[in-house]
C-alpha cells in the first residue's frame, strides 16, 4: 500500500512540474521581455496565458506537501527541518509572485506597475530555482532520516543543488515558451508565436545543455540516484530525449499542438525518472517508502481521498484548462488587451 501511496505522490510532483512549472516559466519571459514599450506586447501574452490558471496550478502543491505530511511523516518532518530556509524562500516568493500578478494590473502609477511586475518575474525565478535545490539536496542524500535536520545551508548549496535549480528554471522556460507559442497561435498574434518560438527552441537547447552536464555532477555527488537514472530509469530518459528532438522537430515545422504535447511528455517523464531513479529510497540512501510510510489504515485513506479527488476535483480542473484555452472565461484582461498593443 506505501507504494501506491508514493505512487500518488508523483503523481501530484509531476502535475506540478507541468503545470505550475509552465507559470513560472512565463513569468522568467516577462523578467527578459526587455523595457517596457518593447516588452509590452510578450508581457500582455504572458499575462493572458497565466491570468485564469494560476491560482488554480498551485493546488498540486498542496496536494503534495499533504500526502507526503499524512503518508510519509518522518520524511517530511526531515525535509522541512534540513531544508526550511529554501522552502521558506519559495513560500514567499509564491505568495509575493501572487500579489504582484495581482496587484500591476490594479495600480496606475508607471513606477508602482514596474515595482509589481519586477517582483513578479524575480518571484518566478526564484520559486523553481529553490524548488530544484530541494529535490538536489534530496537526491544527493543530504537530508538525514529519523525526522532530524541536516545542515541547513551545504545541504541545498552544493553541486547537485545548484545543478537542481538550474534546470527547474530552465526546464520551466522551455515549458512556458512552448505553451505560449500555441496561446500566441490562439490569439492570431503571428508575430508573437515567432517571438515565443524562437526562445522555446533556444531553452530547449539550454535545458538539454544543462541536463548533459549534470550527468557528471550526478556521478560525483549524488551516486546512488546516477545509478538509477543510467539503468532501470534509462529508458524514461531515452524517452525524455525523444519528445524533447519531436518537440523541437514540430516547433520548426510550426505544429504547435504537437509540440506542446511533446514539451509535457519530455518533461513528465524527466521527474518521473527521478523517483524511479531513487526507489525505493524517499532519502536516498537512509530511508525506504516502506519505512517512512504511514499506518495502513492512513494510507488507505489518503487512497481514499486521493480516489473521490479524481472523481471530483480533476475534472473541474479540466473543465477550467478547457474552457481558458478555448477563450470562454471573462477575465480582466481578454484579448482586446493584446490587440491594442499592435498600434
Amino acid at each position: 500500500m506505501s507504494e501506491a501511496v508514493a505512487v500518488v505522490l508523483f503523481v501530484g510532483v509531476t502535475a506540478y512540474a507541468l503545470f505550475g512549472g509552465a507559470d513560472f516559466g512565463a513569468g522568467f519571459w516577462d523578467l527578459v521581455a526587455g523595457g517596457a514599450e518593447r516588452g509590452e506586447r510578450p508581457r500582455a501574452i504572458v499575462a493572458h496565458s497565466i491570468g485564469p490558471v494560476w491560482e488554480a496550478n498551485h493546488v498540486w502543491l498542496i496536494f503534495v506537501l499533504v500526502v507526503l505530511w499524512t503518508g510519509f511523516s518522518e520524511a517530511f518532518a526531515s525535509i522541512t527541518l534540513t531544508l526550511f530556509v529554501p522552502l521558506s524562500l519559495a513560500a514567499l516568493g509564491i505568495v509575493l509572485r501572487g500579489s504582484s500578478f495581482a496587484f500591476r494590473k490594479e495600480v496606475f502609477r508607471t513606477s508602482s506597475r514596474r515595482n509589481f511586475g519586477a517582483a513578479f518575474a524575480f518571484s518566478s525565478v526564484l520559486v523553481p530555482y529553490c524548488m530544484g535545490a530541494v529535490a538536489g539536496a534530496i537526491a544527493s542524500g543530504r537530508v538525514p532520516a529519523g525526522g532530524e535536520a541536516g545542515d541547513p545551508w551545504d545541504s541545498w548549496i552544493n553541486a547537485t543543488s545548484i545543478l537542481g535549480g538550474v534546470l527547474a528554471v530552465a526546464v520551466c522556460a522551455y515549458l512556458a515558451a512552448v505553451y505560449l507559442v500555441w496561446d500566441a497561435d490562439r490569439l492570431g498574434d503571428a508575430r508573437m508565436v515567432e517571438y515565443y518560438r524562437q526562445r522555446a527552441v533556444g531553452a530547449a537547447i539550454v535545458a538539454g545543455f544543462v541536463a548533459l552536464c549534470g550527468v557528471v555532477v550526478l556521478h560525483d555527488d549524488a551516486k546512488y540516484v546516477f545509478d538509477g537514472l543510467t539503468s532501470r530509469a534509462l529508458p524514461l530518459i531515452i524517452l525524455s530525449a525523444l519528445c524533447g528532438i519531436g518537440c523541437l522537430v514540430l516547433l520548426m515545422r510550426d505544429e504547435h499542438r504537437g509540440a506542446r504535447l511533446l514539451a509535457m511528455g519530455a518533461v513528465a517523464t524527466v521527474v518521473i525518472a527521478w523517483g524511479v531513479a531513487q526507489w525505493p529510497y524517499l532519502l536516498p540512501t537512509s530511508l525506504k517508502v516502506s519505512q517512512a510510510a504511514a499506518p495502513d489504515a492512513t494510507l488507505a485513506t489518503i487512497l481514499v481521498v486521493f480516489a473521490i479527488a479524481a472523481v471530483v476535483i480533476l475534472p473541474s480542473l479540466g473543465l477550467l484548462y478547457v474552457l481558458d484555452q478555448r477563450s470562454l472565461l471573462q477575465i480582466e484582461i481578454v484579448e482586446e488587451d493584446v490587440a491594442q498593443t499592435d498600434g
